[in-house]
């Protein structure tokens, strides 16, 4: 019972759709981004209704980027002030509070000691300058910033950080100045370590987010000041500090007027592990998320570092944004080419004249940075005999529990509201799932296909019609390669077959037509079947390991700029999905998969918003878990995929299928089943989530039986 293909010019498998030494052209094959590649492109919308809608989107995108969707509980900051030190004009105090409870935020209070009524609040995070808000220069170091003009003082030379907080406090302005995670007296959790594994991976736990979270908490400090006026609130930071400014002012809509200093860029994205966060840059660069500012006021400096071209690329495109709200005036750059990575007086100067304008302070001349009186780094310290780190302080470890805990509390209030009332269920999963898997299939429109057509021949069912090819997506640059199998007496339904070995699986290793399959077309049933990314054709020739690379050292560092495998797999099972849905002959579609595969084919479920030709959904999951997963390079690692109920929380978010049959189900399948059927309720008829759900604990052997039809399937619960 053999299948022969017709003849051909050249022999090759009958599942083969590449001739020898022809390239697939598949784009997401080429090297991936990184945060030192030296162009980022961004193209911002160009009318002001698209803008918004993308705007909301980039934020979405930001927040749950930095595990911030939703956002943790702010609980009471228990704020300690202490140990005052006056200068005359304005005086400096020591601070601490918890972000979280027992995760101490520290730093310094600048105020100015003569004002009326109440002034403006900065606030200003510090960067990656040695011992941050402690940073002093060397001698030889300070004498080169006087000599090329870079400083004007010899205290601002040697203490550029603390300048700026003098100059600002003296202009009539409180200035809270803070430490980074891992810096100054914020040193119980280390800068990075605590969130370089797959856990904190699977549940978004990163230190960009902790960082925005500690900024985001000292917004809230900084506000709680009776001299501060809730309406004139700026920040400003540098490098570290620059990013920590542009990610605040795009999740929180308190500051009004800002100045990232030698950050903003298409160049290097931000070279610490607190800079970048799975998702955070994916389609994206650092200008979009400065653009979530607009059309309040936001200037930047450059350097000769990677931003000696903000003012030829990124402002532009700030400007075409700002422009929308005709407010192009609202945004501005300047970069200094002469003087290396900085922010020294020359671009302090202009951020102070930036915020004389926009904060309504009273001075009517250009402001120039006054010398001042340095305080000893060790008299900053927050720390003391009297005042003590509290014992409840927690180390990064005990941290990251507690953001497990309280994220995993936040999950059960949603799925399990006493009223059955989803409303925030709803809003956070229809906000991360574009973010984790990609476009719904509503937006799949760019499909076209590369078709060969032949026959094989087989001796029990007869001439068998064979399409093969590559389906390809034009946003992409996908190359999915493809193939159909469609016998005389064709039904009008056609099964979609999945298997980790890709379109080789609906064969033996003969080249013959493997018996379930066979018995599939004999009942009338076509069958199509593609190689998912990096299965099958899709290598190239490459193994796995060849063609997969993740960072060895911090896995963000390649997510914050590149999907993660199951995404790719998710866009072509919805590519394929299309291609069928667009065929005139295709009646209605089923899906079956097993393996890896399944769990693509299921999450591509959770994508799918609209149920045109959808049949019957058969998938055997093997009791998959992402709590399996161990390392971060594996092909199901997908961040965040914990954080938001796993599997079949993102899986079955849309079910447009008529029936879903699950086999090898999670653990977790009971608990899912009660939910569904609550928020099936509450959703009213939802036309994406129709299906009956069927969910086996044992293995259904998918791939040893043809495609039989589920019939008579008992609904939800």
């Amino acid at each position: 019972m053999q299948a022969a293909v017709a003849a051909d010019e050249e022999s090759i498998p009958v599942h083969q759709v590449l001739k020898t030494g022809q390239e697939l052209g598949d784009a997401r094959m080429k090297a991936p981004r990184g945060t030192r590649d030296p162009y980022h492109p961004w193209t911002p919308p160009t009318d002001l209704a698209s803008w918004l809608k993308t705007r909301e989107e980039i934020k979405t995108q930001v927040a749950v980027s930095n595990g911030l969707w939703p956002m943790p509980p702010a609980l009471p900051l228990n704020a300690t002030i202490h140990g005052k030190i006056n200068r005359g004009d304005y005086t400096i105090e020591k601070v601490f509070f918890e972000s979280h409870p027992g995760h101490y935020v520290c730093g310094n209070l600048y105020r100015p000691v003569h004002f009326n009524g109440r002034i403006p609040g900065i606030l200003c995070p510090h960067g990656h300058w040695q011992n941050g808000r402690f940073y002093q220069a060397s001698e030889s170091e300070s004498q080169t910033q006087l000599d090329i003009g870079a400083e004007t003082h010899l205290s601002g030379a040697y203490f550029p950080v603390q300048a700026r907080m003098a100059q600002l406090a003296r202009m009539g302005c409180t200035v809270f100045h803070y430490d980074m995670v891992g810096y100054a007296d914020s040193n119980k959790v280390g800068h990075g370590g605590w969130f370089q594994n797959v856990d904190a991976g699977l549940r978004l736990q990163n230190g960009m987010g902790l960082q925005t979270f500690n900024s985001i908490r000292s917004l809230d400090f900084l506000m709680s000041l009776p001299e501060v006026d809730p309406d004139r609130i700026a920040v400003t930071g540098s490098s570290g500090g620059g990013t920590q400014t542009f990610m605040l002012c795009a999740l929180d809509e308190r500051p009004d007027v800002a100045f990232p200093a030698v950050m903003v860029s298409t160049g290097m994205q931000g070279g610490c592990v607190c800079e970048n966060a799975a998702y955070l840059r994916q389609d994206i660069n650092n200008v979009a998320i400065a653009a979530l500012f607009a059309p309040k006021p936001m200037a930047m400096s450059g350097a000769d570092d990677w931003t000696i071209e903000i003012e030829t690329k990124g402002l532009p495109e700030l400007k075409t944004v700002y422009s929308l709200y005709g407010k192009a005036n609202h945004v501005a750059a300047t970069a200094w080419p002469q003087f290396k990575h900085n922010y020294n007086s020359v671009a302090r100067n202009y951020m102070y004249n930036w915020m004389d304008e926009y904060l309504d302070l009273p001075y009517e001349e250009t402001i120039v940075e006054e010398d001042f009186w340095p305080i000893p780094p060790e008299d900053l310290t927050v720390f003391n005999e009297e005042y003590p780190l509290p014992a409840n302080a927690k180390t990064g470890e005990e941290l990251a529990a507690y953001m497990t805990d309280y994220s995993q509390a936040q999950w059960d209030a949603m799925v399990n509201h006493p009223g059955n009332i989803f409303t925030e269920y709803h809003k956070i999963m229809s906000g991360v799932l574009p973010v984790l898997l990609g476009d719904s299939l509503s937006k799949v429109t760019d499909v076209s296909a590369e078709t060969e057509q032949s026959t094989l021949e087989d001796s029990v069912i007869g001439t068998i019609q064979l399409q093969k090819g590559l389906l390809k997506r034009s946003s992409s640059g996908a190359a999915v390669p493809w193939i159909q199998l469609q016998g005389e007496n064709f039904n009008g339904e056609t099964v979609l077959w999945l298997n980790d070995d890709g379109k080789r699986h609906l064969f033996s290793e003969q080249g013959d037509l493997r018996e379930p399959i066979r018995e599939t077309l004999k009942q009338g049933y076509a069958i199509a079947a593609i190689d998912l990314f990096l299965t099958g054709e899709s290598l190239q020739g490459k193994s796995f390991e060849e063609a997969w690379n993740v960072d060895k050292g911090f896995a963000d560092y390649t997510f914050c700029f590149n999907k993660p495998l199951l995404a790719h797999r998710v866009a072509d099972v919805l590519t394929a999905v299309t291609w069928l849905q667009q065929q005139e002959n295709v009646q209605k579609i089923h899906l079956a998969a097993d393996g890896l595969a399944a769990v693509a084919a299921l999450l591509a479920n959770g994508r799918m918003d609209e149920t045109d030709k959808l049949g019957e959904l058969k998938l055997d999951l093997g009791q998959f878990s992402f709590a399996k997963i161990e390392t971060t390079d594996h092909p199901a690692f997908l961040p965040g995929a914990l954080k938001y109920g796993g599997l079949l929380h993102l899986g079955l978010f849309n079910a447009p299928f008529e029936t879903v049959t699950l086999y090898g189900a999670p653990d977790d399948a009971q608990a899912y089943a009660d939910f569904s059927s609550r928020y099936t309720a509450w959703l009213k008829n939802a036309a994406s989530r129709r299906s009956q759900l069927n969910l086996h604990a044992e293995a259904g052997h998918l791939i040893d039986g043809g495609w039989q039809p589920e019939g008579e399937a008992a609904p939800a619960e």
